[in-house]
């Protein structure tokens, strides 16, 4: 039996129907509310800028540096090192993709929220920026404090082999607050991976020193870390100062390189701190995981390296 409605009897009771489908939606969505977003300003555990540690409540990102670019300004809480951009601050790399060599030219801008490169820094730990890089698979540490020239680009050579490395700008722009911006850099090449450790690494030899680490890591909590110095079997009682301290590190975390810049106890000068051996830092880790620990110190007017690797909220084995 055909119908006997009009074709615009069938059209007006399409869109009757779709009206109430619509009155619907809106209702509930006014019984229900809109979903807000927390500020960053609310979540606690800032981002860690130099001589700051991340708070307990900081979380990993999977975001990627286009995203941190687009969201800086909403995901303050994160780690350091994460975002290409925060608070309106972007690190510009001049060329992302270098040449391996001993001596590779890098070149950079901070740019700040008017889109030029910031000339005006507070200085942190005597030095305007601390750049830090580090290939990926953990290789090659370095930490260099590039020539900044007036227009506000820096400059600075590092050793490169084949593989993605990640930069980190640990910086202050005058007049905000202290930040670690990163990066990737591609290097051509045949590039040969390095073995993933999993198993705790608490002692370092690097050209006849011995540095062991003493204490752990705990998330959420503030943890204290004491490095110790020793060379020819005796302990060494007299660091040169270095950045204003006795020594130097940088935690990263194994998965995503989040960075986390700890500080030392005490400095040189203040009556209290010894040149060594030991050095204490306090640090606070935003979750478990393994991690990454690079000291810088200095002895002899020349600096070194010593690596460690350091699990948070977990059992793991040791290997010295």
């Amino acid at each position: 039996m055909t119908s006997d409605l009009s074709t615009p009897v069938r059209v007006i009771a399409f869109l009757s129907a779709l009206v109430a489908v619509f009155g619907i939606t809106l209702g509930a969505g006014r019984l229900f509310g809109p979903v807000e977003t927390t500020p960053a300003s609310a979540v606690p555990g800032a981002t860690a800028g130099h001589g700051h540690s991340a708070g307990p409540e900081a979380s990993p990102s999977g975001s990627t540096e286009e995203e941190g670019a687009a969201e800086g300004e909403h995901t303050a809480h994160l780690p350091g090192g994460l975002q290409v951009s925060q608070d309106g601050h972007t690190l510009r790399l001049h060329h992302s993709d270098l040449a391996a060599g001993p001596r590779t030219p890098v070149d950079f801008v901070v740019e700040g929220p008017d889109g030029k490169p910031v000339t005006a820094y507070t200085p942190q730990h005597e030095k305007e920026l601390h750049l830090i890089a580090v290939r990926r698979d953990f290789s090659g540490f370095q930490h260099v404090h590039p020539t900044r020239a007036a227009d506000g680009t820096w400059s600075t050579t590092l050793a490169l082999t084949p593989g993605t490395w990640r930069v980190f700008a640990d910086i202050a722009p005058r007049g905000g607050e202290p930040m670690t911006l990163g990066a990737d850099l591609s290097v051509a090449g045949a590039y040969a991976p390095v073995a993933a450790q999993t198993k705790d690494v608490r002692t370092a030899t690097v050209d006849g020193y011995t540095v062991t680490l003493a204490g752990g890591l705990t998330p959420g909590a503030d943890s204290e870390l004491t490095l110790s110095v020793s060379s020819a079997g005796r302990p060494v009682t007299d660091l040169d100062p270095y950045l204003g301290a006795y020594g130097h590190l940088v935690a990263l975390r194994t998965g995503d390189l989040a960075y986390l810049h700890v500080h030392p106890e005490g400095h040189p000068g203040d009556g209290t701190t010894e040149p060594g051996p030991d050095i204490t830092f306090g640090a606070a880790v935003p979750s478990s995981g393994t991690y990454r620990l690079f000291l810088d110190f200095q002895h002899g007017g020349v600096v070194r390296t010593a690596a460690f690797i350091v699990s948070a909220g977990g059992q793991s084995g040791h290997s010295h």
